[in-house]
């Protein structure tokens, strides 16, 4: 009892924070749950990112439902990835069970149901708010690392994007790319070459390849307009709960380039234009990337560095990043690096591999008087995990194993009624799921390709025109040579001496 009493004082004081905080569960010794021993999450350390892991079947989307629907209740927005379709259901309070009840009372926490301010947003043609970027948003620098260039055709994207801004051409969605890319080996290439350098036509060809591999991934959905605007992502309801915005990806799992693409530009945008915050009382944002292998697994090293760099950068703007995934080891060592909560459910040692990544994975974490650390890895049960966080002053709170507490929202997903009436309601369906194909480069280089094709057809009618003239007119100067000319015959019958020598015969003849 002594021993539990002392560890309960251990997690409490470990625990204590002067601001606000979200209760995640309780702390467990020895596989017991210890009421009252509560593991606190400072809402001022949620934008120094975070990790969820583990097995199939150990509960981590509850975790992460947990996490979503308290910074929701304290007017903090969120952004899910929703790759198994199972969280639609934050927008429906838990029908409750007496296990929920008994799990609460475990930990000494009261058990309320809710629901929560829920957007339904979509990359592909999926019901929800149609999430949309221009090629142009994206930039030459960021389009050629995800379409993973050489530096020479990286070097020919931002020539491509040059010309356009030099001659006012919006280039927009995948259609108007490749028609610049044609243009500029075809109608246009005299005029690159004389403005940019020549391009070369294996160049642009190799590009168009890698564009048509995207294009075939659904990005020809995700490129064009209306843009989001990520500031979208940061409302706040009439009570004061921040709007937890699911992106529904059941259909993107053997689209993983599309998936990082959208991730790497959401990213980046956000960081472009969110002010700088610090470290604040609480995130602005908190973002959600369920199964984040797929991001790492299929990025460049390009990709990846663009990634990191984001990742290191993109906290001071009061942003929040949590990856979760079956294994840490998904997750490249420099981003595992900066995350601050690590919350680890079991891990399963089939094979020595496996036993091998428990003994990477307890390595992450704080050394523990109360546990050892790669025994709990394999024997955690469902909806328990190993928490870790940082307190108010950037450091390492004590270890716990956890009895996470359950989610006050519907876990399951909602039903297609409930989703057709959610989406009714909602005010960003109507802003952006309209369509819209203004004239932008394909337009502009078919209308100046037709407009050249037509003057070099004027100007061929009109050489043949003034070649024809100047046959005609040849053709007459000939004539009237030829019709001027006397006959030489003629000439001698009708000359003078001619004449007179024909009357002098003839008078002779009349004489006699």
């Amino acid at each position: 009892m002594k021993n539990q009493d002392d560890f309960l004082k251990y997690i409490t004081e470990g625990y204590t924070t002067k601001g606000d905080y979200i209760p995640v569960g309780a702390a467990m010794l020895d596989g017991v749950t210890v009421s009252g021993a509560h593991v606190k999450i400072p809402l001022k350390t949620m934008n120094r990112h975070g990790l969820i892991a583990g097995a199939t079947g150990t509960d981590k989307t509850k975790s992460l439902q947990v996490l979503a629907e308290n910074l929701s209740e304290k007017g903090v927005p969120v952004l899910l990835m929703d790759i198994k379709g199972d969280l639609s259901g934050l927008a429906e309070p838990s029908p409750g069970h007496p296990k929920i009840d008994e799990r609460h009372e475990k930990i000494g926490l009261p058990f309320e149901a809710k629901a929560f301010p829920v957007e339904i947003l979509t990359l592909s043609e999926q019901n929800g708010v149609r999430l949309r970027a221009t090629v142009s948003e994206f930039g030459p620098v960021l389009l050629s690392r995800i379409l993973d260039l050489s530096d020479t055709q990286a070097g020919i994207v931002a020539v491509l994007f040059q010309y356009c801004d030099d001659n006012k051409l919006p280039v927009l969605d995948l259609k108007d790319f490749k028609k610049i890319l044609h243009y500029a080996t075809n109608e246009g290439k005299v005029v690159f070459a004389k403005s940019y350098g020549r391009i070369s036509t294996a160049s642009t060809g190799a590009i168009l390849r890698k564009v048509i591999e995207l294009e075939q991934q659904g990005a020809d959905l995700f490129f064009g307009e209306t843009s989001f605007d990520v500031s979208d992502l940061q409302r706040i309801d009439e009570n004061g709960r921040g709007y937890i915005n699911i992106i529904r990806l059941t259909d993107i799992q053997d689209r993983p380039k599309l998936f990082s693409t959208f991730m790497l530009s959401l990213l980046a945008e956000i960081y472009a234009t969110f002010p700088e915050q610090g470290d604040g009382d609480r995130p602005e944002l908190v973002i959600f990337i369920d199964e984040a292998h797929l991001i790492f697994n299929e990025a460049s090293k390009a990709l990846l560095s663009q990634i990191e760099s984001i990742v290191k950068l993109i906290r001071s703007k009061g942003v929040g990043l949590y990856f979760v995934t079956q294994n840490p080891t998904d997750v490249p060592e420099a981003v595992l690096g900066q995350l601050g909560l690590k919350v680890q459910h079991a891990l399963r040692a089939f094979t020595a591999k496996d036993r091998k990544a428990i003994k990477l994975t307890a390595q992450n974490y704080p050394d523990s008087e109360y546990y050892d650390t790669t025994e709990v890895l394999t024997a955690l049960g469902i909806g328990e995990a190993l928490v870790s966080a940082l307190d108010e002053k950037g450091r390492p709170s004590p270890l716990a194993a956890t009895m996470m507490r359950a989610p006050m929202s519907r876990m399951d997903v909602l039903t297609d009624t409930e989703l057709s009436r959610l989406l009714s309601q909602s005010k960003l369906v109507k802003k952006y799921n309209e369509t819209i194909d203004r004239e932008s480069a394909y337009e502009m280089l078919n209308h100046k390709i037709e407009l050249a094709e037509a003057e070099e057809a004027k100007e061929k009618a009109k050489q043949e025109q003034e070649a024809l003239k100047k046959a005609a007119s040849t053709s007459r100067r000939t004539y009237s040579r030829r019709s001027t000319r006397m006959n030489p015959v003629v000439k001698v019958l009708t000359s003078a001496t001619f004449i007179r020598s024909v009357f002098g015969i003839l008078s002779k003849v009349i004489k006699k």
